[in-house]
């Protein structure tokens, strides 16, 4: 069996700040077993303002932030979900929100673009969010292959569309990495049930990191990074502060499971069934 740990940050518009923390936490994990470690979306800076990220995006494979993710990779000898990262795209007024995946020699092994953007307006707290004018929407579902399983990157509002869970499903994903920033309010109502939903639907483990805290520009995120087995049950979870959450996954279990409760090959689409 193998340890897998999501780390969870309060990160703020300091990135050498913000990379030293999750430096710490990383070592902190792996000395505690980890072999694959998931960062939180925004993990190396959360500007003041949305459009602030413009300012420290990097060209794929080249600049500090990525740097950064490869040397922690090959010196731990850990696998890396590198939670986002703006990267340049061909809009020069947005970015991409790129989740990077590196091997424990520190290569990049698979990037996944944020497909859904947040853009909704939070009544209670009056609070509005317009990512789509900063970002560029992805257009790939990712899954491959690691030495612990076939693996599935997603971002923070995919969280909420099962249809890209289903099409990871088709592609055979046994864990699925939800690097995240859920706003407080969102996070309280909707963050555990639909992380456990996603989990149950896919007979999957769900590794979810999470911002938890606090921040400078006064935003306030959730926390409640977790792990998950593929029977929904939470196998450890952190509700606020940095560190990290860790658990084993077992991929007896989780074929066990899969063979014994084939809700998978049950599935019937949509487009398979008569209209009425």
């Amino acid at each position: 069996m193998s340890r897998l740990a999501a780390i969870q940050m309060a990160s703020g518009p300091n990135v050498p700040a913000n990379l030293t923390e999750a430096g710490r936490l990383i070592s902190r994990s792996v000395d505690a077993g980890a072999e694959l470690v998931v960062l939180p979306e925004n993990f190396a800076y959360m500007g003041m303002q949305e459009k602030d990220k413009l300012g420290i995006s990097e060209q794929e494979a080249n600049g500090p932030i990525q740097d950064f993710m490869a040397a922690q990779a090959d010196k731990h000898r850990v696998w890396l979900v590198g939670g986002t990262i703006p990267l340049q795209s061909e809009d020069k007024q947005r970015v991409a929100a790129a989740c990077l995946l590196y091997n424990d020699h520190g290569d990049q092994v698979a990037r996944y673009d944020k497909v859904h953007l947040f853009d909704v307006r939070l009544e209670e707290s009056k609070e509005t969010y317009h990512e789509s004018q900063t970002t560029t929407a992805g257009k790939r579902v990712m899954v491959v292959d690691t030495p612990f399983g076939r693996l599935g990157l997603a971002v923070c509002y995919d969280l909420r569309f099962p249809e890209l869970f289903r099409r990871m499903a088709t592609e055979g994903v046994e864990i699925i990495a939800i690097p995240s920033a859920f706003t407080a309010i969102t996070g309280k109502a909707h963050w555990e049930v639909l992380l456990r939903a996603r989990a149950i639907e896919n007979l999957a483990y769900v590794v979810a990191s999470a911002q938890g805290g606090y921040h400078v520009n006064g935003r306030e995120t959730f926390g409640h990074s977790m792990m998950i087995d593929p029977w929904g049950r939470v196998l450890d979870c952190l509700p606020s502060g940095s560190g990290y959450v860790m658990a084993k996954i077992d991929m007896q279990q989780l074929n066990t499971t899969r063979r014994n409760f084939p809700v998978l090959e049950h599935r019937k689409l949509p487009c398979d069934l008569p209209s009425v």
